[in-house]
């Protein structure tokens, strides 16, 4: 009897490093998904060239054409439910999505965020943890909740800032612990390793009181 592997899509809004670093862990054979869409609200995002090299069913859609954020979000999310798609992973996806869309998808979102949650929701957070005088800076991938980057924290890959680091410089440092952080926990959920409960994350049947760290050897959990 052979088992279906889980079935994911993808939304990104840019360049796609985050789906490139997943297609390239499922290559390697580190993640054992099935990338069923891709989707954008920008046509010309390298995320679908990515995916249209990997063979994988794109979706381009234009908020423009919509009469509001909710039409929007419904049809992009419709489109999803309609591809088979068990979770969706939000990789740079610069967009807020209606509570009302999102609601039936609750517990099957992740998204990765460039700062150390709960610090830093939104947007130009390299710059915010410089201005804030903070000595450690990170990522954070979290359930997608109605409350923006506000969703259980999953896991989180952190930095210490360096004398001298200005914003592009810490997000380019950053940006390989991206790579690495998000295949870790779509693997988690592959796997089943990691479940939501309703209200949280649990990590192999224990609930996660805090987020698991990426270390040299993968993610663990926090002692």
């Amino acid at each position: 009897m052979t088992t279906s592997l889980p079935r994911i899509a993808v939304l990104a809004s840019g360049r796609g490093s985050n789906l490139a670093a997943l297609l390239a862990a499922r290559e390697r054979g580190e993640l054992p998904v099935d990338f069923v869409l891709v989707g954008s609200d920008k046509a010309a995002a390298g995320a679908l060239r990515l995916a249209e090299a990997a063979n994988i069913p794109t979706l381009a859609l234009d908020p423009r054409g919509y009469p509001d954020r909710l039409a929007f979000d419904l049809d992009l999310f419709a489109r999803i439910a309609a591809s088979g798609a068990e979770w969706l992973v939000l990789a740079g996806f610069m967009r807020i999505i209606d509570a009302a869309a999102l609601g039936p998808w609750v517990g099957r979102i992740i998204n990765i965020h460039p700062s150390l949650l709960p610090k830093y929701r939104g947007l130009h957070t390299h710059r915010r943890a410089l201005e804030a005088g903070d000595r450690e800076h990170g990522a954070s991938v979290h359930f997608v909740t109605a409350e923006l980057d506000g969703g259980p924290v999953i896991a989180q890959a952190r930095l210490a800032i360096q004398p001298g680091d200005d914003e592009l410089q810490l997000a380019q440092r950053l940006l390989p612990l991206e790579h690495r952080l998000l295949p870790a926990v779509l693997r988690l959920l592959a796997e089943r390793r990691l479940q939501w409960d309703g209200h949280a994350a649990r990590f192999d049947g224990r609930l996660l009181s805090a987020p698991l760290l990426l270390g040299p050897q993968g993610l663990t959990p926090q002692e």
